[in-house]
């Protein structure tokens, strides 16, 4: 390949006497840099896109007259004529747009921008960005993103997360800030939750869907890159600040948010630029949850266990961010940039537990009565008080030296992220087992006719024990000394360009080299305590429900256990035997060494873009963890460590193609070789078994797990039909091996027949790589600002996405031996955003919508236990008044309909509920400001 390389350099007719031509791209008011504009020497067929400073550079420029055209999406091209001596070079600086377009604020300078970095792109990419006054379209990240083609978002609480694109699995994407890799703050994964970021600390988020070999390789779904301001995005000085009010219907309480954010340049070589930001969210879910399911002999369905979860949640979300940019010289760029977010979570969860030992004593289709006379009933009323704080934090150096056709790239990083908890007790239980005994006469009924809110009622002569705190005696609790998850990672990265022109275009020629040290380790500590030498009933931390989907009777109050706890603790009995196999079964170590170097070659010819090489990614992992295990007969815990060592490497071609076809139309299409690493938690080689009598139950990591790698397909049009309009359309396939996927198994199920490792186990989740899996779709895009249309109407804006995605892979079948075929686990088949916008003098109204199809959530051993997630829409709004040029009002209503979430199994018959949530409208409001 390098030969070949070199024979096509050589061939090319190169100019004898080259300058270059450099400048910058502003708007018309001076007021920012436009990145995504495009620049073209006509008469050269040499274009190139503007960077995020505004800036352009043409090297190896023969002395001559050219005409300079400028592009930006929404305006009028500009032209100007240059002149390029033989002697040196020549700087044009070049304004943009005219008064009638918005090329700085609001809905439609968003769209502007963020379309016109698409299109200028090399491959498949969205982009997402904030207006030159630090507005962001949505309050999180994993929100912002939510809008962007073929993503949907994964919601915890409510509360957008974790990025799913083309209805893939998060985890199959990579997610870096300021372009270094995200380390995830939880423990047992590599995705990271996106809204532990404040969207008023970013800049723009591009999501990129093919991959040319100076990107990382370690994505399927896409690369979402995050990158923090600059004080050179910017052409004046910025400082803004908002506040405002939120509000839960549920929790019924207003909690704050407030931000700022800055940007100058202190001289014109020297700028900063940052911000902070502050949210405080209260919010309650109602939550249902049934396990066990089952059917009697009638043939009617039942589930063994029903949990009615009422949560209080207090989120506080903090952050900052600083910029510091530097051009010590006309052919250097210097910068500085640093990130720190932390995010913290108390949940305080109430629950009822109803458990049942035997089958219906009477059943029909849509209900289920159980007695105690039949078999024990256990009722458990618990609190879990959990307190833990996630932080992320990235800090990069690096710069760009620009001489002559040369260009050097180069950074040094440091990221890290935690997820920690100290204190919390998660839960302390209340027990009351009605067992059919005199005092026990209880019988509980479940109506199932709304399979989302079974109904339970009570009765029997001792039915009013069910309710009577006083006989709820303490059980057991858990405390967490410390959960400590930390993911570390050191990056350096060289990259050298260099530029040849011929007639009719140019090529550059690019090679880099990149480290990556990363290790991540997990320290669990638990106390479980299950005797108290004394009284302790509910009655001594009764509380009062938040609860609405039933009564659930006596509940634990929020916190209430804490002063019973710190006056009693010499009075609580430790579970040794417990607290020593928690506390060792999860711990961990995993070191991970990426070496990786590319090359690439990358024409420009008029019209066409070609882009291809390889990239080499050497992968070195130290992995260590605990065999683990609490034999119950013998009161004994057992322990043994576990080092592994492995390396692997793996060669990664890839080739993208873009084509104007048309100043209109653009042809894009791009073949690469990628992969995905397992999961932490799954590589961990921690073997946890759990014995009592005959039963041995299992969890196993697997550090024999290869990473998924794919073959990645992407074709797409774009049509710029009209002024601040587009259509595109693509289509995508990918052919996966070795996914991954966690398989409970008995220990009749095929392969393993009871034994892991040497390990025999009654019952055991394994995570396996199952074979191929093939992901195909098409996407469908349409945006337009209604610029045409007479008088008011101007301001309409309307944005359309829709995203199907056929993802099918096979997994073990516990019952056959063999294989059966399933959808990826977490891939929706249709995922769509829409919203409709105006935008007129001082009024900016949207209407958004998300709609994300069912998808597979958990894998089982036998199809009928699978976990499935019901399909999602979500509708939001918000609307903002400028009271001056300066001053902003808005309100944002979240979640309009009361989406709710909904996890199921499919049968057999009809669907059974495994998960039931609801949280509840939120308003938004507030002021924003700006000068």
């Amino acid at each position: 390949m390098r030969l070949l390389l070199g024979a096509a350099i050589l061939a090319l007719p190169l100019p004898a006497l080259a300058g270059q031509v450099t400048g910058t791209v502003t708007d018309a008011t001076a007021t920012r840099t436009l990145a995504g504009a495009e620049v073209e020497i006509v008469e050269l067929s040499r274009k190139v896109e503007v960077d995020r400073d505004g800036r352009f550079r043409f090297p190896e420029v023969p002395a001559g007259s050219y005409t300079l055209r400028v592009t930006y999406f929404g305006t009028d091209t500009v032209e100007r004529s240059i002149t390029v001596d033989q002697t040196g070079d020549l700087t044009v600086d070049m304004t943009i747009g005219g008064p009638n377009d918005i090329l700085v604020t609001g809905q439609r300078a968003n769209l502007a921008s963020s379309i016109s970095r698409q299109r200028a792109a090399d491959g498949v990419e969205s982009v997402l960005t904030r207006d030159s006054i630090g507005q962001f379209p949505d309050q999180n990240v994993a929100e912002s993103v939510r809008r962007a083609v073929g993503v949907n978002v994964l919601n915890d609480q409510g509360e957008g997360r974790f990025v799913a694109v083309r209805g893939l699995d998060p985890s199959l994407n990579a997610s870096s800030l300021n372009g270094v890799r995200v380390p995830a703050p939880e423990a047992d994964t590599r995705s990271v939750a996106l809204d532990v970021v404040a969207s008023e600390l970013v800049e723009s988020i591009e999501i990129k869907k093919s991959l040319t070999p100076d990107m990382d390789a370690d994505t399927i779904g896409a690369s979402v890159e995050i990158k923090t301001t600059s004080a050179f995005d910017r052409v004046k000085p910025l400082l803004a600040g908002s506040i405002e009010g939120s509000y839960n219907e549920y929790s019924d309480q207003v909690t704050p948010k407030g931000s700022v954010n800055f940007s100058t340049r202190v001289t014109d070589n020297f700028g900063i630029s940052g911000g902070a930001s502050y949210y405080l969210r209260k919010f309650e879910t109602d939550n249902i949850e049934m396990d066990g399911w089952g059917t009697d002999d009638n043939g009617n369905a039942f589930a063994d266990s029903v949990e009615y979860r009422d949560y209080d949640v207090r989120r506080l979300r903090t952050g900052g961010s600083l910029s510091l940019d530097f051009k010590p010289s006309d052919t250097t760029t210097l910068y500085a940039r640093g990130i720190y977010n932390r995010f913290s979570d108390q949940e305080d969860r109430r629950r009822l537990v109803i458990e049942l030992d035997e089958d219906p004593a009477a059943s029909t289709g849509s209900s289920a009565s159980f007695d105690a006379a039949d078999g024990r009933i256990r009722v458990e009323r618990d609190l879990k008080d959990r307190f833990e704080v996630q932080t992320i934090q990235s800090y990069t150096l690096g710069g760009e030296t620009n001489t002559g056709p040369w260009r050097v790239l180069y950074s040094a990083a440091y990221s890290r992220a935690q997820e920690k908890e100290a204190g919390s007790i998660d839960p302390i239980v209340f027990r009351r087992d009605f067992e059919g005994e005199e005092g026990d006469d209880l019988t509980v009924g479940f109506g199932y006719s709304n399979y989302l809110l079974p109904r339970f009622t009570v009765g029997g002569a001792d039915a009013a024990a069910f309710s009577d705190p006083s006989e709820f005696g303490f059980d057991s609790f858990d405390r967490t000394v410390l959960s400590d998850s930390t993911d570390r990672e050191w990056t350096t990265r060289l990259d050298l360009t260099r530029t040849f022109a011929f007639d009719g275009g140019s090529f550059d020629v690019q090679a880099g080299v990149k480290g990556r040290w990363r290790k991540k380790r997990y320290d669990l500590n638990v106390d479980t305590f299950d005797g108290y030498d004394g009284d302790f009933t509910l009655g001594d931390v009764l509380g009062t429900q938040t609860y609405r989907l039933a009564d659930l009777g006596p509940v634990v109050a929020k916190r209430g256990e804490r002063g019973f706890l710190d006056a009693n603790a010499t009075g609580f009995e430790l579970a040794a035997l417990d607290s020593e196999f928690a506390s060792l079964a999860e711990d961990y170590v995993v070191g991970e060494d990426i070496y990786s170097a590319h090359l690439l070659g990358r024409v420009q010819a008029g019209p066409l873009r070609l882009i291809g090489g390889v990239r080499m990614e050497a992968t070195e992992n130290v992995i260590e963890g605990n065999t683990v295990t609490l034999d119950g007969d013998e009161e004994t815990v057992a322990a043994t460590p576990n080092v592994i060592r492995r390396s692997y490497t793996d060669w990664l071609p890839s080739a993208v193609a873009r084509f104007e076809a048309t100043n209109d139309l653009i042809l894009r299409a791009g073949v690469f070789k990628s992969l995905v690493r397992p999961s932490i938690g799954q590589l961990a080689p921690r073997f946890a078994i759990e014995r009592d009598g005959d039963d041995r139950e299992g969890a196993f990591g697997n550090p024999d797990l290869k990473p998924y790698r794919a073959w990645n397909i992407d074709a797409g049009a774009e049509w710029y039909f009209a002024r601040s309009s587009v259509l595109s359309a693509g289509f995508f396939y990918k052919d996966i091996e070795d996914y991954i996927v966690t398989v409970t198994f008995e220990e009749d199920d095929a392969p393993y027949n009871g034994v892991y490792r040497g390990i025999a186990f009654t019952e055991a989740d394994i995570p396996l790589n199952s074979g191929k899996a093939t992901i195909k779709g098409v996407e469908v895009s349409y945006s337009q600002s209604f610029t045409m249309l007479p008088g008011a109407l101007s301001g309409l804006l309307a944005s359309l996405n829709y995203t199907f995605t056929d993802a099918d892979g096979e997994t073990f079948d516990g019952d056959t031996g063999g294989l059966r075929d399933i959808p990826l686990p977490a891939s929706s088949r249709h995922t769509l955003n829409a919203v409709l916008g105006y935008e007129k003098g001082p009024i900016s109204v949207r209407l958004a919508g998300t709609y994300r199809d069912k998808y597979l959530d958990e894998v089982q051993a036998v199809a009928e236990e699978d976990r499935y997630v019901r399909d999602h829409f979500q509708l939001d709004a918000s609307a903002r008044f400028r009271l001056t040029k300066s001053v902003q009002l808005f309100g944002e209503w979240v979640n309009i309909n009361n989406a709710k979430y909904v996890a199921y199994q499919s049968g057999p018959g009809s669907r059974r509920l495994l998960q039931y949530e609801e949280y509840g409208p939120t308003l938004k409001f507030g002021l924003r400001a700006n000068f």
